[in-house]
């Protein structure tokens, strides 16, 4: 049996149907954005028909993207105190629907979500990424696709080279030039996604760029090289990590209607 796994970036899905949903903030309004989040999630399972499915969320504790930059996530909009005190009523909808929901201890979902889908598709399987977050473009692959729910497409090749006019494969290095204010991730000052994504195409990769930065003429190559500490970390906290030790059966996740 092939496997099928349906990764849904929990937050993602819960925060914009929560945000969406009308009506002032108070038990009514939970019950009813709940009872909408399971009906668009049982939308996503029939779209997609998982073998196996889990629910990500993200640990509360920070984890080593805090510890590497303080300010990383800074100022964000927090989340509204009703829905934080009912995530669990989301995860006890979700497990009524059939699908577990995971977190870890320190542990974004980004880099959960990443590990889980390599490791499918490393056995042959294939992992459809329910998520608007751009994070996980860098992932797609033959056996990894990155599902928008609320638009009904599939995030694919195409999509992200009419976008950001470079390939997935680019997208960590592009980041890290650009940089991501939602997630105050610094890249290079007055570098935005245009030039980024002209210095790829001229380099192809930031490991290029930087080894031929002292080559660079003018105010560009200036910049570039005053901020190369912010572009390898810039870098370093875009790419997912992939490789979390687990310490899960796969069989435990598997979906059941």
């Amino acid at each position: 049996m092939e496997i099928r796994f349906l990764l849904v970036d929990a937050l993602n899905l819960i925060r914009r149907i929560y945000a969406a949903h009308p009506g002032e903030e108070g038990p009514a309004h939970t019950d009813s954005a709940i009872e909408s989040t399971v009906h668009s999630l049982q939308r996503a399972v029939r779209e997609t028909g998982p073998t196996h499915a889990a629910c990500i969320f993200d640990s509360h504790e920070p984890g080593w993207r805090h510890a590497l930059l303080p300010t990383y996530k800074e100022g964000r909009p927090p989340m509204p105190e009703q829905l934080h005190k009912n995530l669990d009523r989301y995860k006890t909808a979700f497990l009524e629907m059939g699908i577990t929901s995971l977190v870890f201890s320190q542990t974004e979902a980004d880099d959960l979500i990443a590990t889980l889908a390599t490791k499918t598709a490393q056995k042959n399987g294939r992992a459809i990424i329910l998520s608007t977050d751009k994070a996980f473009l860098q992932l797609l692959s033959a056996n990894i696709r990155i599902r928008d729910h609320f638009s009904k497409r599939d995030l694919d090749r195409k999509y992200v080279q009419e976008k950001y006019s470079v390939r997935p494969e680019q997208l960590v290095d592009l980041f890290a030039l650009a940089g991501d204010t939602t997630n105050r991730i610094p890249g290079v000052p007055k570098v935005g996604l245009k030039t980024a994504a002209k210095l790829l195409l001229k380099y192809q990769s930031v490991t290029d760029l930087l080894s031929q930065s002292a080559f660079i003429e003018g105010k560009m190559g200036e910049t570039i090289r005053k901020h190369i500490p912010e572009i390898k970390l810039s870098q370093q906290l875009f790419q997912l990590k992939a490789d979390i030790s687990l310490g899960i059966n796969l069989k435990t996740l598997r979906y059941r209607s």
